[in-house]
C-alpha cells in the first residue's frame, strides 16, 4: 500500500472543506431551530384554538339543553292550557245544559201559572 503525502495546499483545501461544512451545518441547525419553534408556536396555536372550540362547543350544548328543557316545559303548560280548556269546554257545556233544563222548568212553571190564572178567572 502506497502512503500519500498531504501537501500543504491538501491540508488546506481539506480545512477549508471542513469549515464550510461546519459553517453549512450551522445554518441548517440554525434553520431547524428556527423551524422547531415555529412548529411550537402552531402547536401551541393549535392548542388554544383547540380549547377555545371546545369551551364554543360545551356553551352550544349547554345552549342545546336549556332550549330542550324550555321546549319541554312549554309543551308541558300547553299540554296543561289544553287540558284546562277540555275542562272549561265541559263545564261550558254542563252550564248550557242546566241552563237549558232551567228554561225547560221555568217555561213549564210559567205554562201553570198562566193556566191557574186562567182557571182562577173564570
Amino acid at each position: 500500500m502506497a502512503v500519500v503525502r498531504w501537501t500543504d495546499e491538501m491540508l488546506d483545501e481539506l480545512s477549508s472543506s471542513v469549515s464550510e461544512m461546519r459553517e453549512s451545518m450551522r445554518e441548517s441547525i440554525s434553520e431547524l431551530r428556527e423551524s422547531i419553534s415555529e412548529v411550537k408556536d402552531s402547536v401551541e396555536g393549535l392548542r388554544i384554538t383547540s380549547q377555545a372550540l371546545l369551551q364554543v362547543a360545551a356553551q352550544h350544548q349547554r345552549h342545546m339543553e336549556q332550549m330542550e328543557e324550555r321546549q319541554a316545559e312549554r309543551e308541558e303548560r300547553q299540554a296543561k292550557m289544553e287540558q284546562r280548556q277540555a275542562e272549561m269546554e265541559k263545564q261550558q257545556a254542563e252550564m248550557k245544559q242546566r241552563q237549558a233544563e232551567n228554561d225547560e222548568r221555568f217555561n213549564i212553571l210559567l205554562e201553570e201559572v198562566r193556566y191557574l190564572i186562567r182557571r182562577n178567572d173564570n
